[in-house]
Parts: C-alpha cells; structure tokens; sequence
C-alpha cells in the first residue's frame, strides 16, 4: 500500500502459506471430539450386525400367528426366553414361541416379533391377540450401516454422533490430526499476576489469559508462560524453554516503535521474523515467523488486549485451525443491520466491537464503545465485530454490514 502498511489479506496469506497441518495419527475417540478426520472411515461389520428385536415380547412364526385377533386369539407354547447378550436359545420350532427383550437376536426359525401388548404376558403359554406383519419389529442385519458404508468423510469435525457411531461400529481410534499447542507468553516489566500487589506503575496481565482462553476456545493446548520483564535476553531465554513443547508461540506486546519494544529487539536481528505495520485498526503493529530447529511458527501480536484479540481472531486462528486440518480457516461473516452511524479511518480495515441481536427487522449489530485499543471492558461487553472494508470512511444507521459472530461455533 501506499503508506507502506501490508494488507490484512496479504499478510494472512503470508501466515498460511508458512503453516502446513499437523501429521494425524490415530487418535482414541474421547481424544477426538472437535478433531477432523484425516481420512474416510469405512465401517468394516453390519449395523446391526444380527436380526434383532425391536420390542420387548415374543419372537414368532408369522405363519403361525397370521390370523390372531382378539375374537379369535392365537395360543402358542412359550419354549424359552432371551435378553439382550444373553443368547443361549439360538433356534425355535415351527409353532411355539420365545420370550424376547429389546435388542436380542431373533432366533432362527421366528420372522416376526409380537409386543407384549397384543398378548397376555404368558409364561409357559402365551395368548396373542393381535397378528404383527412379516417381519414387524424385526431390525434386520444391516438395517443401519453396511460394511464398506463411509461412516465419516475427510475433514468432518468430529461430534458426540459422529464417535458414538464409530465406538458402535468397534473402532477404538480414528485417523485426525491432534490439538496444537499454542504457548502464550506476554512481556512487559509493568505486568502482575492477577491478586498480586499492584505498584503505582503496574497493571494486571489480562492479555495472557485473554490469549490462552482464546487457543483453547479454537482447539488448541494452550500454554500461559509467566509474565516475561522488558529484557531481550530473559525474553529469548523463556522463549528458548518454550519452543520444545509449542506447535505454535504467541506473544503479546513489545511490537511498536517504542524503546522497550522488547519482542522486536530480540527477534528482529535474528532475520526470520517479519516485522511490520498491517492495514487494520486495531492491530496495526504485527509480526510473524519461524523460529528453532522445526521452524515453529510464531505470532507477535501488539500489547493493547483488543488489538491483541483482534490481531488473534484475524491471523491465529485461521493458522491454528489450519494446524488442526479445519475448514474454513477463517471465521465466516454473516450481514446484520447496523444499528448506529459507524466512522472508520480511511485506507484500514476496522473491526469495530459490537453486540448482535435478532429484532423484529431481522439480524442487527450496535457498535460497543469508542474506538480505544485498551478498552478490554467494551470488548467483554461485545459478542460481533463489525468489518468495515478499507477505502469505506463512514457507515450509516440502517445500511448492511459484514459482521464476525464470536461466540459462534464453525
């Protein structure tokens, strides 16, 4: 551009076409909920694997029971009983009957199952009052799923349906890619940690915690390091300690153009990390890069929390869910109505906090407090950033507008 800032599109391009995904492995399926398959799993036994009863009552012939009714009811022997995995009576003659629960196999030689409610519960001799079609209440072999049926897709994000129908299928483990782990560390020798003593000059790490609950949020293993003073070397020496245990680093603070830019002056010389201003409000001061021996990628975010915030839902999230193999890497928009006149600065794009709501006229967005980076009680308060595009210098009440949801699941 032509004030020499990057674009927000070109340096997310910059950040994903550095991040490849992890290599998936077979993961146990407790493990897996909120994974994505990294390959189609194909069921390998029928669903259900047996003929079964769909009702508790008596496995029968039809033939035998076809013209029951309650004028002219139908008595049969009763010649054994069977529960669900309890299948010691595996076959029955023509003209008698077995008592049978829900879910136990129906035994060779019966087609047809009658409920106990169109009998009189007989023990040694059960009454039938009613005649249930050809194989009614019958769940036949394979009803369900086939063996070679795709039981979930490449990419699928694995839910409680999707694990629940693998663990029925016998599979203990499914090919995903794992959860990365994403160390936060924040710098800055006016940090305490939240119920310690504040001095006259010191202010609580929020950032932190703001960060690691976001990883966390996206899938990610989140690491929240000790807060790191305004000293290049303790900064470098904590993040040497760091990097075995990180897919992926994230820093706050120490970006600007300040003097105790302490991120900056220790990651600058080291030439693989970029260093620059991005298009964008808040979050202009951005870097990005790799670093030790496995090119662990690492974002160095700006130290205002709502700078830091935005800065994470626009570049680290898209980057950890492209670790983790999800699609779209991006959070998607949706339109709302905008409720209040919007202004932006020309040439950046603004993620403006704001609250959603659904009213009478359909999904509508406010704007959430000033335009303040350090305004971490407003974006408490705010569940939507409003997207405006850059070259668009006022937005009025009334209009549509691309709006990011926060809270929502994709």
């Amino acid at each position: 551009m032509a004030d020499g800032l990057t674009t927000v599109d070109d340096h997310l391009a910059r950040i994903l076409a550095a991040i490849e995904p992890l290599p998936a492995y077979p993961q146990p399926l407790m493990e897996a909920l909120g994974l994505a398959a990294a390959e189609d799993v194909v069921a390998t036994i029928d669903l259900p694997s047996f003929d079964n009863s769909a009702m508790d009552g008596y496995a029968v012939r039809h033939q035998d029971v076809a013209t029951a009714s309650a004028e002219a009811p139908v008595h049969l022997p009763v010649v054994g009983e069977i529960g669900a995995g309890q299948a010691q009576l595996l076959a029955m003659s023509p003209g008698t009957a077995v008592k049978i629960m829900t879910g136990a196999p129906v035994p060779a030689g019966a087609d047809s199952v009658v409920p106990y409610e169109w009998t009189d519960r007989g023990v040694a001799q059960v009454r039938i009052e009613r005649a249930p079609s050809y194989r009614q209440h019958v769940r036949p072999v394979g009803d369900d799923v086939r063996v070679g049926d795709v039981l979930v897709s490449e990419g699928t994000v694995l839910g409680p349906r999707h694990l629940g129908l693998l663990a029925a299928v016998g599979r203990p483990t499914v090919p995903a890619r794992p959860r990365p782990r994403v160390v936060v560390i924040s710098t800055g020798s006016e940090l305490r940690e939240p119920g310690a003593e504040l001095g006259h000059d010191s202010i609580y790490d929020g950032n932190s915690f703001l960060l690691a609950a976001s990883a966390r949020r996206a899938g990610a293993i989140a690491y929240r390091v000790g807060i790191v003073p305004d000293e290049p070397r303790a900064f470098l020496e904590a993040l040497d300690d760091q990097l075995v245990r990180a897919d992926l680093v994230v820093t706050s603070g120490g970006v600007s153009q300040g003097d105790f830019d302490v991120v900056k002056e220790a990651l600058a010389p080291l030439g693989s990390v970029w260093f620059g201003g991005v298009a964008m409000q808040p979050g202009k001061p951005q870097g990005f890069g790799r670093l030790g021996d496995d090119g662990t990628p690492i974002f160095t975010l700006p130290g205002n929390p709502v700078s830091s915030y935005v800065s994470f839902e626009t570049f680290v999230l898209p980057a950890i869910r492209k670790l983790m193999g999800l699609r779209p890497y991006g959070r998607p928009t949706t339109t709302a109505r905008l409720t209040h006149d919007l202004t932006s600065p020309d040439g950046r794009r603004q993620f403006a906090r704001a609250s959603y709501a659904v009213d009478k006229a359909g999904p509508a967005v406010t704007p959430v407090g000033g335009h303040g980076s350090h305004l971490i009680g407003d974006l408490a308060q705010s569940d939507a950033l409003v997207v405006v595009p850059e070259g668009v210098a006022r937005i009025a009440a009334g209009e549509q507008v691309q709006v990011l949801r926060l809270d929502e699941e994709f």
